[in-house]
């Protein structure tokens, strides 16, 4: 259990794990891009979150002088991985088709969040893969509706492409930025811990208002 809570809150470990694991983080931010955009199993992995603080990290200098995470490859590896990511669970969902639909809830799957999605993109279009790129759980789903609703690829890999560019570069740069001025160094930490509560205060609001629908 200790594992999965350093995974699932690894933006709140980001420092810890680059000072402990040195180049080895560019692979594991892949990872957990990758899996979070491209798995329908993994869609509470951290995602504006961890990009945002690792761009902010990236503005921190070790003792030596030296960058604690290189900015540029930061964002090339993960603009990367969150277009592999939507690929993947695009044809995952063009290969399983319109009878995921039938499919039961388990420890995997959630049809609660598939027909969320599902309600997204029949409001958004195909812009809904662009758009949800900002939309925590949506995100994971998005693509995974338009391959079941079997959209054209040409087409989904614009916007796929698009949105992985605004998001990855807008979060990584905008923390690269952000960690930049002098009061945000000062207060790394604090900083950090405000972002994560940041990111996650939309899920926290959609769960309140889902208890209080059923209520």
């Amino acid at each position: 259990m200790q594992i999965v809570g350093l995974i699932l809150h690894l933006d709140q470990h980001l420092l810890e794990f680059t000072q402990n694991y040195g180049a080895w983080i560019y692979g594991l931010l892949f990872v957990i891009v990758f899996c979070e955009t491209g798995l329908v199993v993994t869609p509470i992995l951290p995602g504006d979150s961890l990009l945002f603080v690792a761009g902010t990290l990236a503005a921190v200098s070790t003792a030596t002088g030296e960058a604690v995470l290189n900015v540029h490859l930061v964002a090339g590896l993960l603009l990367v991985a969150a277009t592999l990511g939507d690929s993947v669970n695009y044809g995952v969902g063009k290969w399983l088709g319109p009878r995921v639909f039938r499919m039961q809830d388990s420890w995997f799957f959630s049809r609660k969040y598939l027909e969320a999605a599902q309600a997204f993109y029949r409001k958004h279009g195909g812009k809904t893969i662009v758009i949800a790129r900002f939309v925590p759980i949506i995100r994971t789903y998005a693509p995974f509706v338009a391959g079941v609703g079997a959209m054209d690829y040409r087409r989904f890999i614009v916007f796929n492409v698009g949105g992985a560019l605004l998001w990855v570069l807008l979060l990584v740069y905008g923390g690269y930025f952000f960690g930049n001025l002098p009061w945000v160094k000062l207060h790394l930490s604090k900083v950090i811990l405000g972002i994560v509560v940041l990111s996650i205060l939309p899920g926290v609001i959609e769960y309140l208002r889902n208890r209080r629908s059923v209520s």
